[in-house]
């Protein structure tokens, strides 16, 4: 009867273990957010060290995809078929988790909490065992446009954007948000990861005479169009993708000499607090992010924003597991998952909270718009709700 009546274990699992797979671009074109992964794994290592969650301890399983999907895939069937994962959690990239949807879908595999923030990576109808995490890139990009055209009607308009699904999204964002009066954008450029010309592109740029700036890409070349545009004694206002706009790696490294003075008054919209912002230095929760700064910059990460982001998404899948108890289902995982209700993280910002549903697989939905006064970010009016019109609620 004990054998009839004993519980199928289910993958990943055991009395004292959870196996958490994940794919990251440790190398490559896009290795810089190979630093979400270190972050992650530094996150689930102090959460062992405390205990674990619920009794068991997370091993965090993490590969390079070398920025290709084909290599996500490949990797990916590796972690299910070898490595005996229970689930997928925040593996890096719109091209990678599209090419590994269908697989995980098909074996009913949770890919959870995706670090992409295409709207398609949320669609339960389609595509049940598959959650996002972040808001949508596409949204940032209209948040953007109401901003300009509340607070400078009229004014030309300049974008140089990464030309990868990234920045495109954030362009036709901003495109989609200025709807009749996208003929304000005198000159968008897209430019490529690799390309050495920034310095001519913002030149060019400059020549329309355009007031506003927006930029999305690369934290490091967000630097240094800003200090260019400085050094050609061009200051338009700096609109900042957020993956962009740490403090850390953004306006300071923009100068000069390591003072913020070029990026004053830039803006962007986030969710999540800035490491290196002094408004958050006090916090209660300044004493585990500390604890998890020391690991993480052990384990070789450097981007604050990468450090920040890799914690908050670690802490939702954490709760997540919290939630599930001891029934650690691939099933319960993904009902739990869809059940998440008014969480907040430590590290989201004040007002911005996470919740789920059914129909409802994008858990963060709220962006706030800030602005860098020279030394910390300021809040603009209140936090805006970035889910698409048409979107199930």
């Amino acid at each position: 009867m004990s054998a009839i009546t004993e519980r199928v274990r289910e993958p990943g699992v055991t009395d004292t273990e959870i196996r958490i797979g994940n794919v990251m671009p440790y190398s490559g074109s896009l290795e810089v957010f190979g630093a979400i992964g270190k972050a992650e794994a530094a996150y689930f290592e102090m959460i062992n060290e405390r205990g674990g969650i619920n009794g068991r301890k997370v091993r965090f399983i993490s590969y390079d995809d070398k920025s290709d999907p084909s290599t996500a895939l490949d990797v990916t069937r590796g972690l299910i078929e070898k490595d005996d994962v229970l689930l997928m959690f925040g593996s890096f990239g719109t091209p990678g988790n599209f090419a590994v949807r269908a697989y995980l879908n098909e074996r009913q595999i949770p890919q959870l909490f995706v670090a992409s923030g295409d709207d398609h990576l949320s669609d339960p109808s389609m595509f049940p065992w598959t959650m996002g995490w972040q808001p949508s890139i596409r949204e940032e990009g209209r948040i953007y446009a109401n901003y300009i055209q509340a607070f400078y009607p009229g004014k030309r308009i300049v974008a140089l954007w990464q030309n990868d699904h990234f920045g495109r999204e954030l362009f036709k964002g901003l495109e989609d948000g200025l709807g009749d009066i996208a003929r304000m954008i005198r000159v968008d450029i897209a430019y490529d990861i690799a390309d050495e010309n920034l310095d001519t592109h913002v030149s060019i740029l400059k020549r329309s005479g355009a007031e506003i700036f927006v930029f999305a890409g690369m934290p490091a070349n967000a630097a240094k169009v800003v200090r260019v545009a400085a050094d050609l004694n061009w200051h338009p206002v700096f609109i900042l993708n957020h993956m962009a706009a740490s403090i850390a790696t953004a306006p300071r490294p923009a100068g000069p000499d390591n003072g913020s003075e070029n990026a004053l008054g830039a803006i962007t919209a986030t969710f999540l607090k800035d490491a290196n912002d002094p408004a958050w230095k006090d916090e209660q929760a300044s004493k585990d992010w500390q604890a998890f700064v020391e690991k993480y910059n052990r384990a070789g990460g450097k981007d604050d924003n990468a450090a920040v982001f890799g914690y908050a998404a670690a802490e939702t899948l954490a709760q997540v597991l919290k939630q599930c108890g001891n029934d650690l289902s691939r099933e319960n995982v993904m009902k739990q998952a869809a059940a998440l209700e008014n969480y907040q993280g430590s590290m989201l910002l004040p007002g911005i909270k996470i919740s789920t549903g059914r129909w409802n697989f994008r858990p963060i939905k709220h962006l706030r718009l800030i602005q860098f006064d020279g030394r910390t970010w300021q809040p603009i009016g209140e936090v805006l709700e970035t889910a698409f019109s048409n979107a199930q609620k």
